[in-house]
């Protein structure tokens, strides 16, 4: 992954000889640990070791700006081509060389602290408050960043950034949250994100966690899961039109290999069962881009949730991407190429509020 990125930033840094071996390191992700001592979780459980993995790319003198990450993934999910190669490059909105990129693993995600680590199912029972906690105690604490440019997120990220805005709202200028909204956790969105979590637990298999093989509920939910709520509707009739190829497109996805861990993904999605930055969404002091497709499964926007909560918002904007069979629905904003302008708009715009970074 890490190879691919730098040789996509790398072609227009490399037209550009006097930054030579400077600009390649600044292209290098470099990836780090800090860990938090008796780290306390909302529910008052405390964990006396908890480990937050972090990646971090570009210029540490640059504006700092922090990237979150969704649901299942970690910072490597948001070192892709189609989102850092369109963003983090030469002249591009998140320019390397004017930034430094953090990208934290959220707690329970990536390399940082999370169930199968060895607690299992007595791992403490964190939300996504917890984990925002941990990803400003990161930033500031460990890497001594007083103020950042931007927060940016998607999906799970999205949502962590409404929590960063809201919680922390003196710590950024801007804020972009996608696919996702700043109401409560509800409708087919929680729906189904209990769903995965009802089959693991009601798997036999899983017997309390301390289980010797993966349930296989876990495979099987998580794509259904994956089905119901992301793709795009137009993308997925296009990819399977007909009964065969859609039978051939679940069965690839049933017998693909399986690398999560079942508690790990309990936890993920029960984690933001008490998700709602909603009654505070008026301390939020960045100027805020809200980014949506409109096939997004998980946050149809003919809801009006959206529109009605930015008007709470004092400098709140949205942009709706529009489906196409280009787009996947709720994995739309896994690609820049989307909403590059729109956000290079909003950082040329945006009020500096922090006086510096460091």
């Amino acid at each position: 992954m890490h190879k691919l990125l730098q040789r996509a930033l790398a072609a227009g840094l490399l037209a550009c000889a006097a930054l030579g071996a400077f600009a390649q390191d600044l292209l290098t992700p470099k990836e780090g640990a800090w860990t938090v001592r008796d780290f306390r979780f909302h529910t008052g459980e405390v964990l006396p070791e908890l480990r937050l993995a972090y990646t971090t790319l570009g210029n540490p003198q640059g504006e700092p700006v922090v990237v979150l990450h969704g649901t299942t993934g970690s910072a490597q999910t948001m070192l892709t081509p189609a989102f850092a190669g369109q963003l983090f490059g030469p002249g591009q909105p998140l320019d390397a060389t004017k930034h430094w990129i953090i990208v934290p693993d959220a707690i329970g995600h990536g390399k940082s602290s999370k169930p199968s680590d060895g607690l299992r199912a007595k791992f403490p029972r964190y939300n996504y408050d917890d984990m925002v906690d941990a990803q400003v105690r990161l930033v500031r604490e460990h890497l001594g960043v007083k103020h950042v440019r931007l927060v940016i997120g998607n999906s799970m990220g999205g949502m962590h950034a409404w929590i960063w805005g809201t919680r922390y709202p003196d710590y950024m200028d801007a804020l972009v949250p996608m696919a996702c909204q700043p109401t409560a956790m509800s409708s087919r969105n929680w729906i189904l994100r209990r769903l995965v979590v009802d089959s693991i637990t009601n798997d036999p298999e899983w017997n309390g966690g301390n289980y010797t093989r993966q349930p296989r509920s876990a495979q099987v939910a998580s794509v259904f899961f994956a089905f119901a709520t992301n793709g795009g509707s137009q993308a997925l009739a296009k990819a399977a039109p007909t009964r065969a190829q859609a039978d051939a497109l679940l069965d690839a996805r049933l017998k693909a290999p399986f690398a999560a861990d079942a508690n790990d993904t309990l936890y993920h999605w029960a984690s933001s069962g008490d998700y709602d930055p909603s009654p505070r969404l008026e301390q939020i002091q960045a100027a805020v881009l809200a980014i949506n497709s409109a096939d997004d499964e998980r946050n149809p926007p003919e809801t009006g949730l959206m529109e009605r909560a930015l008007q709470r918002v004092r400098n709140g904007k949205l942009y709706v991407i529009p489906a196409s069979e280009q787009t996947a629905g709720h994995g739309t904003t896994a690609n820049a190429r989307w909403y590059a302008p729109q956000l290079a708009e909003l950082l040329r715009t945006a009020p500096r509020r922090g006086g510096g970074g460091m």
